[in-house]
């Protein structure tokens, strides 16, 4: 399986994925959500936080939208834990 076809993640989340050295399932799968999320702020400009539903929703086979509706306080709240929440 490739990267893209994972739920909710397309060519422009592979393309954000790989400028940061992810480039297979294994790997992506291999990293914590949040701390996957963060490395993408630091090195690709312009990344939403859709980026880091997609990412959960991709690890858990559930649509990045659902995260969204579901999770998006919970998600805030670490974000701003990490001292990365969106202002």
């Amino acid at each position: 399986m490739k990267i893209e076809q994972l739920k909710g993640l397309g060519p422009k989340s592979k393309q954000m994925l790989k400028q940061v050295g992810v480039t297979n399932v294994q790997q992506f799968l291999a990293y914590e959500p949040f701390e996957l999320y963060r490395l993408l702020k630091q090195e690709v400009p312009g990344v939403s936080l859709n980026m880091l539903y997609g990412i959960i929703g991709a690890q858990e086979n559930i649509p990045w939208q659902e995260i969204k509706n579901t999770r998006r306080t919970d998600i805030l709240l670490r974000l701003d834990d990490m001292g990365i929440a969106p202002k």
